[in-house]
């Protein structure tokens, strides 16, 4: 089993452009194709040409690809026509591409009742359909559409289907869970029996996430012998998605010792290609993924970190680094010295585990979070109380006040957006700077205000953009007495991420202290220094 050959088809430009939410422009499928092919995935599948303008226009821009194939996806031939002359089937010809991949029935149900053919007619145009391709000199792909739930109700029409692709001259013959109903024990038996009958160097898989079983479905088919892979990037896709490439790729490596044709170098680039893919879509990544994400390989309880510091592979499926992630030592209301101490390393603050104020540090952190904060996500904020209580902070300025104010003009017939206002009084040095700004909404007007009022003696913080917020309302029991925590996530031009909390009673208030505590962070990381 290890060393031998997987092959990895990515469709998150057709397959992961039918998600809820997600419309990929001509330039998002570009930038996307370049990033899979940086990294090494074998096939990209650009979208189905002819289907709609953004698809056609992909396909008709130059792509300068060094390692990956471009594969244009579409379907056998309608009923009734040639291979030659359908419209279809040249259009996606008509692509150019190195590859292209058709879509076909292989159960029988589907092909008498969706496509109102006979079984036999169904079997013409698959046979038609893939030697009009190769005889085109494409290479070519079937995804037999429906398989599993096609071969469970008559298997061997569905043998038969995948036997015709086959001796028309397939590359790859692609076993489709179209629904995701199938679960692993049922896709290794099937996949067993097809690649008996097939070389398994021919096979393909291709897995909905609809019972959250599509990774392991795929692991599953390629233990039975399959050697394609297709899925997309962060498991996008309709419903709840596709197999994840993400995860899959690093567990066909690491866990089952295939060649998936990416570099050990190119494995470290997963958390940033996930990344990437979330800013496309402008949209938080997922803290939690496996492997990639920022939590994959936190540890929190104190006992736990203690074993952590001393043998980090009883407590970690791997070695973070292998991902290009890292090891995250949480501090929280359950944490204790090992975890201080273990952050403290980590933010290179040389202290003794017997220094009195590690210990103070652990009782600060308890005492404010009962009172509401949370450590264990704000990084960031922990970072600055535990320099404020151990080496100190630069006093890099001081709000005298700040004022918010929400206006909403009504007229007659119509009803105008709320204008936003803040205005914040500032001193930095002997210096006072007053602003004033407006933006989308109260929070926003308030940020404004303050790097406009920080930006002449800071400039950095022009870097300084907020990518998400986060509000959470703690004792909703008390109504609009109950206290608010704020989560704000910042960036920069870097792609440096980090978290801060804010509590009050007052959600303006604990918008303002995550702010503050957000940009002062900046100000530390970056080495500024208070003006003279």
């Amino acid at each position: 089993m290890s060393g031998e050959r997987v092959y990895l088809y990515d469709t998150t430009l057709r397959d992961g452009a039918q998600t809820h939410g997600v419309d990929f422009s001509a330039a998002d499928k570009a930038a996307i194709a370049d990033v899979l092919d940086s990294i090494g995935i074998d096939y990209i599948e650009g979208g189905w040409p002819g289907a709609n303008p953004r698809d056609d226009a992909f396909f008709q821009q130059e792509h300068n690809l060094n390692r990956s194939t471009l594969t244009a996806f579409g379907m056998t031939r309608r009923s009734g026509r040639s291979a030659a002359n359908d419209p279809s089937l040249t259009a996606v010809l008509s692509a150019n591409t190195p590859a292209v991949c058709l879509v076909g029935k292989t159960h029988d149900a589907h092909a008498l009742t969706a496509l109102g053919v006979d079984l036999e007619e169904n079997l013409r145009m698959i046979s038609e359909s893939v030697s009009e391709c190769v005889g085109r000199g494409r290479e070519t792909i079937f995804d037999a559409e429906h398989f599993f739930d096609g071969y469970k109700a008559n298997s061997s029409y569905a043998l038969e289907a995948i036997e015709t692709a086959l001796n028309a001259g397939a590359r790859w013959v692609v076993l489709c869970d179209t629904n995701g109903g199938t679960l692993p024990n049922e896709i290794f038996e099937i996949v067993s029996v097809v690649c008996a009958k097939f070389p398994g160097e021919k096979i393909g898989i291709h897995t909905h996430n609809d019972t959250e079983n599509a990774v392991a479905n795929s692991l599953a088919a390629v233990q039975a012998g399959a050697r394609q892979v297709q899925g997309t990037l962060n498991g996008l896709g309709e419903r709840c998605g596709n197999a994840n490439l993400i995860s899959l790729i690093p567990s066909l490596m690491l866990k089952l010792g295939y060649d998936v044709g990416i570099s050990n170098e190119a494995l470290k680039k997963l958390p940033e290609v996930s990344r990437i893919l979330d800013e496309r879509l402008n949209r938080a990544p997922n803290r939690h993924a496996a492997y990639v994400g920022a939590s994959a390989f936190a540890h929190k309880a104190g006992l736990h970190v203690s074993a952590v510091e001393k043998d980090p592979s009883l407590y970690e499926h791997i070695n973070p680094d292998i991902v290009g992630n890292s090891r995250l030592i949480l501090v929280s209301d359950q944490a204790g010295r090992a975890n201080v101490i273990s952050r403290f390393r980590d933010l290179g603050i040389d202290i003794d585990a017997k220094d009195h104020r590690v210990l103070s540090i652990v009782e600060a952190v308890k005492e404010r979070e009962y009172q509401g904060y949370s450590y264990d996500g704000a990084e960031a904020s922990f970072e600055l109380l535990a320099r404020r209580l151990t080496d100190g902070l630069p006093n890099y300025f001081s709000i005298e006040t700040f004022r918010v104010l929400d206006e909403h003009r009504f007229e007659i017939g119509s009803q105008k957006p709320a204008l936003s206002e803040a205005t914040v009084k500032v001193s930095v040095g002997s210096a006072r700077s007053l602003e004033v700004a407006e933006g989308n909404g109260p929070v926003n007007a308030l940020d404004h205000a303050l790097r406009k009022a920080l930006a002449p003696f800071y400039p950095v913080v022009n870097e300084v953009r907020l990518t998400d917020y986060r509000v959470r309302i703690l004792n909703s029991g008390d109504g609009t007495a109950a206290v608010t925590r704020v989560m704000l996530e910042s960036s920069d031009a870097s792609g440096q991420r980090w978290t801060t909390v804010g509590l009050s009673g007052d959600i303006i208030s604990a918008s303002y202290e995550a702010l503050t505590d957000g940009i002062i962070y900046k100000l530390m990381s970056s080495g500024a220094l208070p003006p003279t």
